[in-house]
């Protein structure tokens, strides 16, 4: 087999590949397994799809799950404009990774100042342990861009946020990280803020594909609007990267194509 341009390329599920091209035709080598040949136009080879993938490294620490459907309890927040300063300090930034930071969350309500709990905070208070859902005033998430705020939220528990608006930066972070956000009328969530503050541990259900909210005794059910591309991303599970990775036996041609 002729091979003009060889180099070795990530290992994937523990073998060694090496790709070539002979200016034609494009070969992925694995050196447990003998030669696979591959069409670079439509990147299949005799096995069907490449054995090796771009985005192997990505999956395998992949941190956004789908949202299809839930059940939880609900947390009170009765504030508007709540900040993402507010929602996690910029003294705790300093991290590099995505988790952790749930036990930062809305720290200067939280917490006292000897770092006892504030016991008179809404996510303090008996029955919100273990909440899942937070529901919240308007222009929830405004002020700067810290994608630290959903990582903090989604690293406590919230898979849902439920308010009458939400500011756009926040939205598009949270979107990226698994976070449904559920916009409702003002009267609505209303509704549903009186409900989870006079029956601590009171507990909603959010199904993503039928766009509904309800309560166990239907008293409380909602439809809601949501991008339908925003939607596809939730229920698959996709941000940006696992989206361009869709396309990873292609992408993985292309680059051996041209010695990339």
């Amino acid at each position: 087999m002729k091979s003009i341009a060889q180099r070795e390329i990530p290992a994937y599920a523990g073998m060694t590949w090496v790709c070539g091209n002979d200016g034609g035709e494009v070969y992925l080598i694995c050196c447990d397994l003998g030669a696979i040949h591959a069409d670079k136009s439509n990147g299949t080879g005799y096995g069907g799809a490449l054995p090796w993938r771009v985005g192997a490294q990505y999956n395998e620490r992949k941190h956004m799950q789908p949202f299809t459907q839930m059940t939880g309890v609900v947390a009170p927040m009765d504030r508007v404009d709540v900040d993402t300063d507010q929602i996690v300090p910029a003294q705790f930034l300093k991290r590099i990774e995505r988790t952790g930071f749930g036990q930062f969350l809305f720290h200067k309500w939280r917490f006292r100042e000897d770092g006892s709990l504030d016991l008179d905070f809404e996510l303090n208070k008996p029955g919100y342990e273990g909440a899942s859902i937070l529901v919240a005033g308007r222009n929830f998430g405004s002020g700067s861009s810290r994608e630290h705020a959903p990582w903090a939220l989604l690293d406590y528990g919230f898979r849902c946020i439920i308010a009458p608006s939400f500011a756009d930066i926040f939205a598009g972070n949270s979107l990226q990280n698994g976070i449904l956000l559920v916009t409702l009328p003002d009267a609505e969530v209303r509704r549903i803020m009186d409900a989870a503050q006079s029956n601590p541990g009171y507990r909603l259900s959010v199904d993503l594909m039928n766009q509904r909210v309800w309560d166990e005794s239907e008293e409380i059910s909602a439809e809601f609007d949501i991008d339908e591309f925003a939607k596809y991303k939730l229920l698959n599970g996709l941000d940006d990267i696992g989206l361009t990775l869709q396309h990873e036996d292609k992408i993985a041609v292309y680059e051996c194509a041209r010695g990339l």
